[in-house]
């Protein structure tokens, strides 16, 4: 059954990197969300198996948009991976509280971050998918 991935992040380049990485090498469908705002209500009506989401951004930062998840009965169960360049001791603090699944940083990888997804998430990945083009 393929994933399916909500990518929450203001840079338009991060977002398009993280999903031509996720489709490409993992097969995951990916819906992206330029904003926290955007994101919750998307993660509100979307069937979703992960949200990818940024810290800092303009609007709602990640740590409120983890909150408005947890919050939720409907979305408080979607697995969140935060994707991110802050790594402070009291970030971690924070994410920890919030439930987040993990952590990838940034500068990341584009040719392993779907690797570091799945890993933290516990799913299965065929490491050969790349390959059989």
């Amino acid at each position: 059954m393929t994933k399916r991935v909500l990518i929450v992040d203001d840079e338009q380049d991060i977002r398009a990197v993280v999903q031509i990485a996720f489709e490409e090498f993992a097969g995951w469908q990916t819906i992206a969300a330029a904003s926290g705002i955007e994101g919750l209500k998307t993660a509100q009506t979307e069937t979703l198996d992960a949200i990818l989401l940024d810290i800092s951004m303009p609007d709602m930062d990640g740590f409120q948009l983890c909150a408005e998840l947890q919050a939720n009965p409907k979305t408080q169960k979607i697995p969140v991976v935060v994707l991110t360049a802050k790594v402070l001791a009291s970030d971690r603090d924070r994410l920890t509280k919030l439930n987040v699944a993990g952590v990838i940083t940034k500068p990341f990888d584009p040719m392993t971050i779907w690797m570091q997804m799945a890993e933290i998430l516990g799913w299965s990945v065929s490491g050969d998918r790349h390959n059989s083009k």
